[in-house]
């Protein structure tokens, strides 16, 4: 039997939806959106199911993950009720329902929580710097070490835990009849639509956005590699030092050109930023620059 929340609607305000309340079902949204089909058709849906309360419906659902957030149905929306955001929220909020650390749902809804983290965080390296004298060899050697283990970690108690549960609530409590062999099949359609997003392409007036976020994606796991593998902070190969470079100088000049976008709010996408938007590009940003300059100094 559905289960009808009739707070669900609250509690998606507290994940950056504004007043959806406007729509009255006319279903422009859904005409206007150039990925939506006859077989899959969003966003008009998913506000149904919004509005109803309809959270296991939502959960089971993976339109809300099709959305790329080009902007045209909050833009040719006759009643301003942003369906695009409401898109965006929706997706926040399954981040955090498939987190079972509950961290995700936690730092999307308190500022102060994200705050008091990135502080501890903050104040965490400054006490192994202190620990080890501020010797920079010492720093760099152990912090590599970090570095690899941190990444392990999360991939194994974070990232494959979580994967399942979005699993678990699209296909296996959904009810939903998967081929074995199809996991292995699509596995090609996986990783190119997980790395390159070829269907953003199919939004209009979105080509340039989306061949930003491809070179960003490559730059980002390009430098995580040349960091993590080739010890690019403490190499002498010069291959590798220029190649290091070149990485965090892309990551960095597409991350402003997104701060940019975020500070003019001139595109339907860039007018609602959320904190969690903010940090995610501005950390991005700082991790181009910052490693450019310990690798030079």
């Amino acid at each position: 039997m559905t289960r009808v929340n009739p707070e669900f609607a609250t509690e998606l305000i507290k994940y950056g939806v504004g007043d959806f309340n406007a729509c009255f079902n006319c279903g422009n949204c859904t005409a206007t959106c150039s990925l939506s089909t006859n077989d899959s058709s969003f966003p008009r849906e998913m506000i149904r199911y919004t509005t109803l309360g309809l959270e296991d419906e939502i959960k089971s659902s993976l339109k809300p993950w099709e959305c790329y957030y080009c902007g045209e149905c909050s833009t040719e929306c006759p009643r301003q009720a942003n369906p695009g955001e409401l898109m965006m929220s929706l997706r926040r909020w399954l981040t955090a329902k498939y987190d079972w650390t509950g961290l995700s749902g936690l730092f999307y809804k308190y500022l102060p929580a994200f705050l008091t983290a990135m502080v501890l965080v903050f104040a965490g390296v400054l006490f192994f710097a202190n620990s080890v004298n501020w010797e920079l060899e010492r720093m760099l050697h152990y912090g590599h070490l970090f570095e690899m283990f941190a990444i392990a970690t999360v991939f194994v108690v974070i990232f494959i835990p979580n994967l399942l549960r979005m699993w678990y609530f699209t296909v296996i409590r959904a009810g939903v009849k998967v081929p074995f062999k199809n996991y292995f099949t699509a596995l090609s359609d996986l990783f190119v639509h997980m790395f390159t997003q070829k269907r953003a392409k199919d939004c209009v007036d979105n080509h340039f956005r989306w061949l930003e976020h491809l070179i960003l994606v490559i730059a980002y796991l390009s430098l995580l590699f040349t960091t993590v593998f080739l010890n690019w902070f403490g190499t002498q190969n010069l291959f590798v030092v220029i190649l290091g470079y070149l990485e965090s100088a892309f990551i960095f000049i597409i991350t402003v050109d997104f701060v940019k976008d975020r500070i003019q709010k001139k595109k339907a996408l860039t007018k609602n930023s959320k904190p969690s938007d903010w940090f995610f590009v501005i950390w991005l940003m700082l991790m181009g620059l910052t490693a450019f300059f310990v690798r030079l100094f």
